[in-house]
């Protein structure tokens, strides 16, 4: 229901008055747990959820292969490992690395070895800068990892597993918590993101989980976390990223309406797409 909520705030035709063509090409199937069997309680559904990701993986592709910039509305966060994972492999065939920014009060470096809860919306970062689970490291051509960790870069991070942190300090990535945004300011921290994630890169894939923003702007959220983004923050993050130039392709996800106050979640969902877009450059 994620993504009717955001056509339902009007995402499309707020694109269309800007001076973008946008299309909307629909949504990809994708069936409720309530009919399928969880199997693997360390990776739950993986099977069902990596059907799902190869199906966003090649919607993605295309749409970067007509150069378009792809906007992937989802529920919770493992349907990144399709779209940046085709973001990536899309840079690699033309002899490039991707950047990513994962915005987001959690880190989803999970594997089904650490987790403690075998949900997947929990591994898709851990999928593409390593080998697990491989269901989602592996779509498309193969390739992994499908982004260098030195390319990535976690921001607004609150909430993260024991074993989470250890993954992220061996991986390498570069974190930027609430508090290093409470002490250095959102300006600055976006600064030193876009530097790490543009620098020897030619893609930036923006992956925006709305639980990074505070639950008094955006409850409808599967896990929120209080002591999040504030709604000017939340906006000088995607200002920062249109006055880059440099992103290619976004993700909106976490979007739960049942959850939810009066649409308000997807108003502010379609809100910061517009402004990663550029709506508020002069």
């Amino acid at each position: 229901m994620g993504p009717s909520a955001v056509r339902i705030a009007g995402l499309s035709e707020r694109l269309t008055a800007i001076g973008y063509r946008a299309f909307d090409k629909g949504d990809l199937v994708a069936p409720i747990p309530e009919t399928r069997v969880a199997r693997d309680p360390s990776k739950r559904y993986i099977k069902d959820i990596a059907k799902v990701c190869q199906r966003v993986y090649q919607q993605t592709w295309q749409s970067l292969a007509e150069g378009a910039l792809p906007i992937v509305i989802g529920g919770d966060h493992s349907v990144a490992a399709g779209s940046v994972g085709a973001s990536a492999d899309f840079a690699a065939a033309k002899g490039g690395h991707l950047g990513v920014l994962w915005i987001d009060a959690h880190g989803d470096m999970n594997t089904p070895k650490t987790t403690t809860s075998g949900n997947v919306h929990g591994m898709p970062l851990a999928a593409l800068v390593g080998s697990e689970p491989v269901e989602l490291s592996t779509l498309g051509d193969g390739r992994t990892p499908k982004v260098l960790a030195e390319h990535v870069v976690l921001i607004g991070i609150r909430n993260l597993d024991e074993a989470e942190k250890t993954q992220i300090r061996e991986a390498g990535i570069q974190v930027f918590t609430m508090k290093d945004i409470d002490r250095h300011g959102i300006a600055t921290v976006m600064e030193r993101a876009l530097k790490i994630a543009c620098t020897g890169t030619i893609g930036l894939h923006v992956s925006f989980d709305l639980d990074v923003c505070d639950p008094t702007i955006a409850p409808g959220v599967g896990t929120p976390v209080k002591g999040g983004l504030d709604y000017r923050e939340a906006h000088m993050v995607m200002e920062m990223i249109a006055d880059s130039g440099r992103m290619t392709a976004l993700d909106l996800v976490e979007i739960n309406p049942i959850l939810d106050t009066q649409n308000q979640t997807a108003t502010l969902g379609a809100e910061l797409a517009l402004s990663a877009l550029g709506m508020g450059i002069l």
